[in-house]
Formats: structure tokens, C-alpha cells, sequence
């Protein structure tokens, strides 16, 4: 479902974007009520790919794929994000040396290219596939993007994915009614654990080291890097915004992204 330039510098990515390509920054009161920059765009610069060439072959400036988890609808998907020029065919190999994408430009796509791409895969239910048998179709471990240039040329990339799933923001203390004035908080507990599974499966125990949260309430978007040491954190959003929504029950989210790049989602709602 959703990158930023004030985390590169926090886990020393390269990329521009978190949960989905194209955001805008934003300028939100946060924590302890100082005003923070952020930046909400759609895949967080995780230190997961390679934008550097090692031999004469072009490289893909980002290659990512990475988890997300829904812990409210318990549901989760693998997502892939790259960003490269003018390539007209591109090939994912997993761990174990098979393919498990491929796509190819035909006609004007062909001829002049692509440049970004960016895909969700299915989300099943936990209940319904098992989560075992989700992470084993898809392992840890290092992915290879190769493409085809439209000049004729080799254009490649890879990405480590990791199994390291966030437990979803604890956020109970949150505005469930909007306040005068147009008052609306989101408030939320930091992760600093592994997700659980409410069908039976179990998360592997790996270290969880989440460096941001986003924050979502319809098209208002903001990212903020994680507090140091892990502490209560909150947004306030924009009375203006809240403002321009109509009267009734509205839908907020608050994703934990975790430093490997998988991202878990938490959702809940407010009455105005």
C-alpha cells in the first residue's frame, strides 16, 4: 500500500519515496507539540538496494521488495518498487535462482522505455493461508532485478528481503470523536516488537528496529522518523483538513516501518 529524504539520513538509503509512490512533504505538529518536517511518499529508503554499478552494467537507482502486514485485517502482501531508466523488459529472481516476476514493454513502451514501476501483490488473510506457507514462497534473502535497456543494453539492481515484521501501533489513545475547534490527535505506542498473528502462526523472532511512522487519515499523509529511545509519539492533524471532512465515522491509519523495509499497518476511526 504506501519514502522520504529525512530518513535517508537516519538508515543511509538513497530513495526519494513509503507506502505508495507520489506523496507531498507536509508540516504537522508532532510529539511533545514542536512542529516537525516530513515527508510522505511511498516506500521507505531502506539500505536494501543497490544504486551503485560494480561492473559495466546499468544499475536500477532503487530495487526494493518488502512485507506488509495488516494487523487490524490481519492480511499480508510482498510488495516490489524499482526505479530505473528507460528499461523496456525486467526479470525478479528469488534466493533460490528462480524467476518470480517478469514483465515486458511491447509497442510505444517498447520503443521509448520505463522508468519507475511499482506493484502489490495479493493480500490473503492469515485465516485463510497460513503464514508458514506465505514467508516460504517468498524467503529471505537477496532478490536480482535484470532488465533489458531499450538501447539493447543490461540494467540490474537487487534487494534483500527480510522476515523482521513489526507488531502494529498500539493506537487505543488516539481522538475517536473530533474536539473543537477541530481538534483530531492520532497518537500511538512505539514497536519495538515483532508482529503477532491472531490465526496461530508465528512471526519469527528477529530484532525489530522500526526507524518511522506514517500516519494516514484519507489523503492527508505524514512520516515521521521513530523517537530515540522508543517513547509515545503523536500527530496532530491540521485543523483545516479536518475542517473539509464531512460529517461522520472516517478511517485513520498508522503504519511501524521497520529499518529492513517491511511495514505494518494498524487502522481505526474517529467520528466528527
Amino acid at each position: 500500500m504506501r519514502r522520504i529524504d529525512v530518513l535517508d539520513k537516519l538508515i543511509g538509503g538513497s530513495g526519494d519515496r513509503l507506502h505508495r509512490p507520489g506523496r507531498r512533504s507536509r508540516i504537522v505538529y508532532g510529539t511533545s507539540g514542536v512542529v516537525a518536517m516530513a515527508v510522505a511518499s511511498s516506500l521507505l529508503a531502506w539500505p536494501n538496494s543497490t544504486a551503485t554499478a560494480q561492473n559495466d552494467e546499468a544499475q536500477f537507482e532503487e530495487s526494493r521488495i518488502f512485507i506488509e502486514y495488516n494487523s487490524t485485517d490481519n492480511d499480508l502482501g510482498f510488495h516490489v518498487f524499482l526505479d530505473g531508466e528507460d528499461w523496456k523488459s525486467l526479470k525478479i529472481v528469488g534466493p533460490e535462482g528462480r524467476n518470480i516476476f517478469k514483465v515486458e514493454g511491447k509497442g510505444a513502451y517498447k520503443e521509448l522505455g520505463l522508468t519507475e514501476l511499482f506493484f502489490e501483490g495479493a493480500e490473503p488473510s492469515l485465516f485463510d493461508v497460513p503464514l508458514d506457507e506465505l514467508l516460504g514462497l517468498f524467503p529471505e534473502g537477496r532478490y536480482e532485478f535484470e532488465g533489458k535497456t531499450v538501447d539493447g543494453g543490461e540494467i540490474e539492481g537487487d534487494a534483500t528481503l527480510t522476515h523482521a515484521v513489526p507488531a502494529g501501533p498500539d493506537v487505543s489513545a488516539s481522538d475517536d470523536e473530533v474536539g473543537a475547534g477541530n481538534a483530531l490527535t492520532i497518537r500511538w505506542n512505539p514497536v519495538t516488537e515483532e508482529a503477532t498473528d491472531p490465526a496461530g502462526g508465528i512471526f519469527p523472532d528477529l530484532p525489530i528496529d522500526v526507524v518511522a511512522y506514517q500516519v494516514i487519515v484519507e489523503s492527508f499523509e505524514v512520516t515521521l522518523p521513530a523517537i530515540d529511545p522508543p517513547s509515545p509519539m503523536s500527530v496532530t492533524v491540521p485543523p483545516e483538513f479536518v475542517a473539509s471532512l464531512e460529517p461522520g465515522e472516517h478511517e485513520f491509519e498508522v503504519l511501524a516501518i521497520e529499518q529492513g523495509g517491511n511495514q505494518t499497518i494498524t487502522s481505526d476511526s474517529f467520528t466528527k
